[in-house]
């Protein structure tokens, strides 16, 4: 019997915290979907999705991340047009400067007033939650 599962992705909200705003990092993306996203990627064989947030976002950003918490997990079979995805987003912080290297295209830093439109996946969904917890306290709900 052939099984079709989901596949694991990590994504990190990276708040840059020698900032006084704490803006977070998006990444506009080289590959499609094209357009701005957090940054992330698969989990690979044998890692750890901790490992894989602190992976990801060294070769994404070029900085080494403190994971704060694990967020939520986002798991809509249509959040990823490329196959079924699923994320486990962390909080992150960070300080320096990143730099834009692997799947980034470039990147900007970004208050949470300011986020751009063009959002792949379900990348908005998810910084719309991310706002209300930052400021309201308001978790995703089931």
């Amino acid at each position: 019997m052939t099984y079709r599962n989901p596949t694991p992705t990590v994504d990190i909200i990276i708040e840059l915290i020698d900032r006084s705003s704490r803006p977070i990092i998006l990444i506009e993306r080289r590959n499609p979907p094209y357009g701005w996203a957090i940054p992330g990627g698969f989990v690979d064989y044998g890692e750890t999705v901790e490992t894989a947030a602190k992976r990801e976002a060294q070769e994404e950003v070029g900085l080494e991340v403190e994971l704060i918490e694990q967020f939520y997990v986002y798991s809509d079979p249509n959040r990823d047009p490329r196959q079924h995805t699923l994320s486990i987003v962390f909080l992150a912080a960070a300080t320096g400067e990143p730099q834009a290297a692997d799947d980034a295209k470039t990147l900007e830093i970004f208050e949470p007033w300011q986020f751009p439109t063009q959002l792949c996946f379900d990348h908005a969904r998810i910084l719309r939650d991310y706002c209300r917890y930052r400021f309201y306290g308001i978790r995703p709900r089931l």
